[in-house]
């Protein structure tokens, strides 16, 4: 038997275009959903991606300023335990002549300086024959200005305070006066561990009493207080300082200053 099939523009027939049409729209909303859906997914995964970037930025940041925090704390720390080197006088100097002497002269230096050098060169005997007299009680304070031309400065002061620390102010005072005499140039290479042994040798220290704590920088949290001392609480702005009962002595040239220093302590 024939199948019966509705005829064209039969009421039968357009319900069925108009069923097929709605199966159509059903099917392309169906599809328009699915997308929108997976778009969605997509916006939010990416948006949760963003935020576990930002997160982990923040988390790393938090990381570094923590470590860095932690560091600053323990450098101060280790700063602030730091023992001044026995027969260091009121921690950072070292002194020579009677402390009851009527007028004190303080000299703040940097062994890398040219001009302490020159002052050195110029004053040291005059300014021992005076201590010697009970004129004056002369202390010397070194510090690190000139760090940046490399480590020399702070390891020369820390290779003083080791002989200062071992064999006193005698010692001290001769090796002090070696690093001046033989002082290396502001530029070009400068002399390292083993050149400062030889000298505190020269000194007349013990290479195997000194050479640990030169090699190892025992003393370079005290240089880092004794820089600290100079330049935040003593106003120190250049080297050498050089200061007569609390004043800078002042003068054309350092001929002057070592003038004006004797006329003053007579």
């Amino acid at each position: 038997m024939a199948k019966n099939t509705p005829k064209k523009n039969s009421p039968g027939a357009r319900a069925e275009e108009r069923e097929a049409a709605a199966a159509k729209r059903a099917s392309r909303q169906d599809r328009k959903e699915r997308a929108a859906a997976a778009l969605a997914a997509r916006e939010k995964a990416r948006k949760r991606k963003e935020r576990l970037g930002i997160a982990a930025v923040v988390v790393a940041v938090l990381l570094v300023i923590g470590g860095i925090t932690l560091w600053q704390m323990n450098e101060s720390d280790k700063r602030a335990d730091a023992e001044p080197p026995a027969n260091a006088v009121d921690d950072y100097a070292l002194a020579i002549g009677d402390p009851e002497a009527p007028h004190t002269l303080e000299i703040y230096e940097d062994f890398l300086c040219p001009a302490c050098g020159g002052f050195e060169s110029l004053s040291n005997e005059t300014l021992a024959q005076a201590a010697e007299d009970g004129k004056v009680y002369v202390k010397y304070l070194p510090f690190e200005l000139l760090g940046q031309y490399g480590d020399y400065s702070k390891e020369a002061a820390n290779a003083f305070a080791v002989v200062l620390d071992a064999y006193g102010p005698e010692v001290a005072k001769k090796f002090h006066d070696e690093l001046f005499a033989d002082q290396p140039s502001e530029s070009g290479d400068k002399p390292g561990a083993d050149w400062l042994v030889e000298k505190a040798v020269e000194a007349g220290a013990e290479e195997s009493k000194v050479r640990p704590g030169i090699e190892d920088m025992k003393f370079e949290y005290w240089v880092e207080n004794a820089t600290t001392n100079a330049l935040e609480d003593n106003d120190v702005d250049g080297t050498p300082t050089i200061r007569l009962d609390g004043k800078d002595v002042e003068g054309a040239d350092y001929n002057q200053v070592l003038a004006n220093i004797m006329s003053a302590i007579g």
